[in-house]
């Protein structure tokens, strides 16, 4: 059966200073709820070597699907913060209440609880506690190890700047240290437990390697150590579907699938330009990877066939492009979606404006948040110009043949994604259904 593709944008909203991360809340009491967070580079005032100072703002909405009047989404709440590096929620209720996590600039990972106001719907983020995991580095990423919706030995792993890696455990309302360690030569980018066996920690940094740690037998060496990417590798997430599948993203431009039982080769490679920041499964199908690629949009990758080792890279069965800068952070929303699409005009998969004929600037050669950026190395619409202008940088051809899931007729997914320069954040969603018109092709 073929199927048709289009992803449609519900809302923009603009955060003022650079938006790096968003996250839903995965927590089934709060799924309408959003939290995005900013990166704000402030270089010191007149003296050349004045330290610049990092702030941000962290932003709390709420989605509301029977707006049909008004946008969906309405700010609950924003608070200025460090700057902020990356954002997760504990994917099950802590005392009841969800929890957000944050590594700050300042290299503390904080917490907060979502609570409800004294006011109806006055839902709002309090303080719970905060942890630093190094002084004078800035702390990148964390995780949880719930991912499978598991609430026993709550823990968080987070990698700092300094190439360091962190575990904490969450108990009665506090963060306590269970093992940190030095793990790359450089930035660690990424940290990320393995759902199956949260004994087992990856970390990938800008000296271009994936490690393992066991922390059964500690983290005085890696369990394993892959070079196969070629530049700094920035994103990691275990499939909390699949046991042993993990998917790692780099500068590289190169989206890895993994089966963690043999890191020695990956099962399949997909090239996707830009450089891939964040990776995301969807929270209920196995085979959708959702990428945030930089200088090159956010795409959906299914991977089924490589994941049932057909090997060859996973095709890109929906691509957002309405975002102007840097595409850093997205998510999957967990709300399901009822009713047709409103009306506002799809977002088109035809391919760009060619490269070639544009005018671009320097090229650049890779981008992180914790960087002071120069905007005129991109081109004049803040789009990235590949070596030599190549024509992969156009989407890949349709995939008829996939199926969204086994036993579903269509998909209809609520995805949120945000991006730098710009600061901006929108909340769009992908409709997969089937091709009426070449139903009766497909009987025949």
């Amino acid at each position: 059966m073929a199927w048709k593709s289009r992803t449609r944008s519900l809302q923009v909203f603009d955060t003022e200073l650079s938006a790096d991360t968003i996250e839903w809340c995965p927590v089934a009491s709060s799924h309408d709820i959003l939290a995005c967070g900013t990166y704000q580079l402030q270089k010191g005032g007149g003296e050349e070597d004045a330290t610049p100072s990092r702030t941000g703002r962290l932003y709390l909405f709420e989605f509301r699907q029977e707006a049909s009047m008004g946008p969906p989404l309405t700010e609950l709440q924003h608070m200025d913060t460090a700057a902020i590096l990356d954002m997760k929620w504990c994917h099950v209720p802590v005392s009841e209440k969800p929890v957000l996590g944050m590594a700050a600039a300042t290299g503390e990972l904080q917490l907060y609880t979502l609570s409800e106001g004294q006011q109806e719907g006055g839902r709002s983020l309090q303080t719970l506690c905060s942890s630093e995991v190094g002084a004078e580095r800035l702390a990148l990423s964390l995780d949880w190890s719930s991912g499978r919706m598991d609430s026993s030995d709550l823990r968080v792993v987070c990698s700092d700047s300094a190439g360091c890696v962190s575990v904490l455990s969450l108990a009665e309302g506090a963060l306590m240290a269970l093992s940190h360690w030095k793990a790359h030569d450089f930035e660690a980018w990424i940290a990320a437990f393995s759902y199956w066996d949260t004994q087992l920690i990856y970390s990938g940094g800008d000296d271009c390697k994936l490690k393992g740690w066991d922390l059964r037998v500690g983290p005085s060496s890696p369990a394993f150590t892959s070079k196969r990417h070629s530049m700094g590798v920035c994103s990691i997430h275990s499939n909390p579907h699949r046991e042993h599948i993990l998917a790692t993203g780099s500068y590289d431009e190169q989206v890895l699938l993994w089966d963690g039982r043999n890191m020695r080769q990956p099962l399949s490679e997909s090239p996707l330009g830009g450089g891939v920041w964040r990776l995301k499964w969807h929270p209920a199908h196995q085979h959708l990877l959702l990428a945030a690629c930089m200088h090159n949009d956010f795409h959906v990758l299914h991977c089924q066939q490589a994941l049932e080792g057909g090997g060859g890279a996973c095709p890109v069965v929906a691509s957002y492009i309405l975002h102007n800068s840097l595409a850093y952070g997205a998510d999957w929303s967990r709300l399901p979606l009822e009713g047709p699409a409103p009306g506002s005009p799809p977002t088109t998969t035809e391919p760009k404006e060619s490269l070639a004929e544009s005018r671009g600037h320097l090229r650049i050669q890779y981008e992180s948040p914790t960087a002071s950026f120069d905007t005129s190395l991109e081109d004049d619409a803040g789009r990235y110009i590949p070596e030599g202008c190549a024509a992969s940088s156009a989407p890949p051809a349709a995939v008829p043949a996939l199926r969204p899931d086994e036993d579903a007729p269509s998909l209809s997914c609520l995805l949120a994604s945000c991006s730098f320069y710009d600061h901006m954040l929108h909340v769009w969603r992908w409709d997969w259904t089937p091709d009426e018109t070449l139903k009766e092709s497909d009987q025949c």
